[in-house]
């Protein structure tokens, strides 16, 4: 497959006006394929050659102006139309596409439950050319005409509203002029819910086997799509450009969701089929905010290369937390934030692969496709976030308006979008976002406190290991002496970094507190007496935002080696029982048992390190009987289960049906016990044939393939390694739930023999398979347990001299760099 270049892009753009598409779907001629007929309708400006791209299974034919063109000259991806002339023309195209399994193009999934089928797109990047033939590039915006033929009893949803015509055909209305990766289809005998808000029609829509299970949230999910739809319109001045608003809960979607205009698709795991915590509803709904705010940016102002990628998605994920903190009951996300998505953001910042926020060199899409990361997201919201407290809230967004009310249905850029801030500022957003969004890595602040005259006051510096400006607090704490171990705010100083002079603080406090508040993006540090406080005083500091700002730089500790992991686990051990933020619990016990235990002690602490966890998880189920707090007890069953090192205890919750003062297990809980005791080597192929027989559904084959390859036997795992690598059978959600049972810490000796075949089965499974599956093979069959000098030499040997496809190549280079600072961290002499 070729990809598309910027130059290449660049020079179709001054070529063609791509006026309108007229695509015809045809989704009842087989479960392997369907037929896509296209009309496209453009103007060339100059005389000239160029190319549309469409993947056929089978051309069946092409005429250019009535004339017919030869389906053979179609090499790979691209179609070349050359000799064309200056002004209008119509291209034709007629052929067969097939299904995906991998979720790129027009994904196809059966439901185990009950056997309907359901087919939707996700067009993102390139994969519009396996559905239909476009001028694929997100500034050759066009009109958007789509008629459906689908199943009796099938419902087509689709960009724009949707009419039965009769006998299976459906017809949506034409779109207002959007990018090709937007375009959208999601048919099948969805179970639906729909209502009105301020006109519009909207409306969720799921799987029938999950109808129960989003008919029991409908009233949220509606509720908060209303209250973000009327924030959004409080802060835009430009309404909300498309003719309904869907929101599609699909199976075996590859990322959180996508921002379909007026047809957002989301992954099905967000339709809860088992109990889940007040952060996960949280999350969900941020994730709602997240699409809803890409209607504007995205959507209505596009970017016109990927390079600008970060206009689309920083601004949707700084949206998407703001808005839910100021439109739903949920008014805590920034913690969250801090805790889980700002640590990715971090993290990718400092492996080899980091690139900007807006990076320059994206020469093609599939180097574009790879910054889908921590940095984009992540680190481009933070930085957002400090653009806001630097600029003021009132003049960023009356920038954000002067940017749509100026690109509005068009495509802009970087430079288009500081030129709108600045037209609403006198502060020099042009010098800002050189020094944020054109540079990369995580600066350091570091406090320095000197004393200051003989009246016993102190002054605080802060030094900057890198070269961002920061507007941050200083949280300045003093021991709290009605709360032996509590630490009590005395007041919080606003400081721009770098300092012109030192900030006087007054008498030596017991904790200061860079960045308190987390408003910019960097890693801070502590002085001694500032560690000791945390130390001993953690968890009695009064804001969880601020406790995430400590968290996080312990954690970023333990990364960097400053920090023994042993520390971090009796950090956690002495402060975790007191914290009541549930995203502050999930995040610290799963860097906690993900990293720490699993990665970044020697094996043989191993034991002890899961030992402390268990306890940990105890002493929350203990404190949680009386019921008041359901969603801490259920991260602590969760994580008491992911760490037992002995079956009895969660063999018989299996048994039983319920853990002792609840909660009984519904089918999550019950795979994820099952998984663990195929682990352990406690359980068999008949239990798990049993527990799939009891929960047939999507989900519970997953579970069962999880649990397969989890098992410690030679011949499941080499069934389990064939069904990844050899064979194309696997599903994108079969081969992840099969890569993440089968590499285990446990079973070190037992899989050894795969680490270095990974590096050979690996790469030519990739390059078949394509990207999504690429990006898996990398993320979850990567031996990232195999903590040692051979498999980061065998790593480094795959990328000198193999040459893995480029979605692998970047998980690889990514993997190799977290591993080998496993290996710094388990290898230094570490004091405290």
């Amino acid at each position: 497959m070729s990809v598309l270049t910027r130059d290449e892009a660049q020079i179709r753009a001054q070529l063609l006006d791509v006026h309108r598409y007229a695509i015809e779907l045809d989704l009842t001629t087989g479960d392997e394929t369907f037929d896509s007929r296209t009309v496209i309708r453009f103007g060339v400006r100059t005389a000239g050659d160029t190319f549309v791209e469409l993947k056929p299974a089978e051309l069946r034919s092409v005429t250019l102006d009535g004339q017919p063109l030869d389906p053979e000259t179609l090499d790979q991806d691209r179609l070349p139309l050359k000799g064309l002339t200056a002004g209008e023309h119509e291209l034709r195209v007629d052929a067969v596409m097939r299904y995906s399994r991998t979720g790129e193009g027009m994904h196809r999934f059966t439901d185990p439950t009950d056997g309907e089928t359901y087919a939707y797109t996700q067009l993102f990047m390139d994969d519009v050319q396996r559905v239909f033939a476009a001028f694929d590039q997100p500034d050759l915006k066009a009109v958007f005409e789509l008629t459906v033929k689908a199943p009796e009893g099938w419902t087509v949803l689709a960009n724009g509203i949707t009419e039965h015509l009769g006998e299976g055909r459906w017809q949506a209305a034409p779109t207002p002029l959007i990018s090709t990766y937007l375009v959208a289809v999601a048919a099948g005998p969805w179970h639906s819910v729909r209502t009105e808000h301020r006109g519009l029609p909207f409306g969720i829509h799921c799987r029938r086997s999950l109808a129960p299970y989003l008919d029991a949230d409908a009233d949220e999910i509606l509720d908060i799509t209303r209250a973000c739809f009327d924030r959004f319109h409080e802060k835009f001045e430009e309404p909300y450009p498309f003719d309904s608003y869907d929101q599609a809960f699909v199976p075996e979607f590859n990322a959180g969701a996508m921002e379909n205009p007026g047809l957002v698709t989301f992954r099905d795991e967000f339709v809860y089929r088992s109990a889940v915590t007040d952060t996960e509803r949280q999350t969900r709904a941020m994730v709602i905010a997240h699409e809803m705010a890409h209607m504007w940016f995205g959507d209505l102002v596009t970017l016109k290369w990927w390079d600008d990628i970060w206009l689309n998605e920083s601004f949707a994920e700084y949206m998407g937390y703001q808005t839910t903190i100021e439109a739903t009951r949920f008014t805590d996300t920034w913690v969250d934030f801090g805790v889980a998505r700002k640590a990715w953001g971090y993290d990718a910042d400092q492996r080899p692969s980091t690139h900007p926020v807006a990076p320059e060199a994206v020469d093609d899409t599939a180097a574009a496709l790879l910054n889908f990361d921590g940095i984009s997201y992540a680190k481009g919201a933070s930085a957002l976030r400090q653009l806001v407290a630097w600029l003021g809230e009132k003049d960023f967004l009356a920038g954000i308006n002067i940017h749509f009310a100026r690109h509005r249905f068009g495509n802009a850029t970087l430079a288009d979008f500081i030129d709108s801030l600045s037209a609403a500022t006198d502060r020099d957003v042009h010098a800002w976002a050189d020094a944020w969004l054109r540079t990369t890595g995580v600066d350091t602040l570091t406090p320095v406190v000197t004393a200051g005259d003989e009246t016993g006051t102190y002054a605080l510096t802060v030094n900057r290991d890198g070269s961002r400006p920061h507007r941050i607090s200083v949280g300045v704490y003093d021991h709290d002496l009605a709360d032996e171990g509590g630490l009590v705010l005395r007041e919080r100083i606003g400081l721009d970094v770098p300092q012109t002079a030192p900030q006087p603080i007054g008498k030596r406090p017991a904790l200061l507190l860079l960045n308190d508040g987390d408003l910019t993006y960097a890693k801070v540090r502590f002085d001694a007496g500032s560690f000791e406080a945390v130390r001993t005083g953690l968890s009695g500091l009064p804001e969880p935002l601020t406790r995430a700002v400590v968290w996080n730089a312990l954690r970023d500790a333990v990364r960097d080696g400053e920090l023994p992991p042993a520390a971090f686990l009796e950090t956690a051990r002495a402060h975790l029982p007191r914290e009541k933020d549930l995203a502050l619990v999930q995040g610290v016990l799963a860097f906690a048992s993900t990293y720490i235990a699993d990665r970044y002690l020697d094996p043989e602490e191993r034991p002890a390190a899961l030992a402390t966890l268990s306890s940990l998880c105890r002493d929350f189920i203990r404190r949680t009987e009386d019921g008041d707090n359901p969603g801490l007890r259920l991260i602590a069953v969760r994580h008491f289960i992911d760490v037992a090192a002995h079956p009895d205890t969660i063999a018989a919750w299996l048994a039983d049906g319920t853990v002792p003062g609840g909660p009984e297990l519904d089918p999550e809980l019950r795979w994820r016990i099952l998984g663990r005791l195929a682990v352990l080597g406690a359980t068999d192929e008949a239990a798990i044939a049993a527990e799939l027989e009891r929960d047939p559904s999507a989900t519970g084959q997953e579970g069962a393939a999880r649990c397969r390859a989890a098992l410690p036997d030679p011949e499941t795992k080499r069934a389990a390694w064939d069904a990844m690598f050899a064979t194309d059978d696997l599903s994108n959600y079969l081969f992840t739930a099969t890569a993440q049972g089968f590499w285990q810490p446990e079973q070190a000796d037992l899989v050894r023999e795969y680490v270095a075949r990974y590096y050979t089965d690996a790469l030519p499974m990739a390059a078949r398979r394509g990207p999504a599956i690429a990006t898996a093979t990398g993320r979850y069959a990567f031996p990232s347990y195999a903590v040692d000098a051979e498999n980061l030499a065998l790593g480094e040997a795959c990328l000198r001299d193999a040459d893995p496809v480029t979605a692998l190549r970047r998980r690889l280079v990514d993997e190799l760099d977290d591993l080998a600072r496993a290996l710094r961290v388990r290898g230094r002499e570490l004091s405290v």
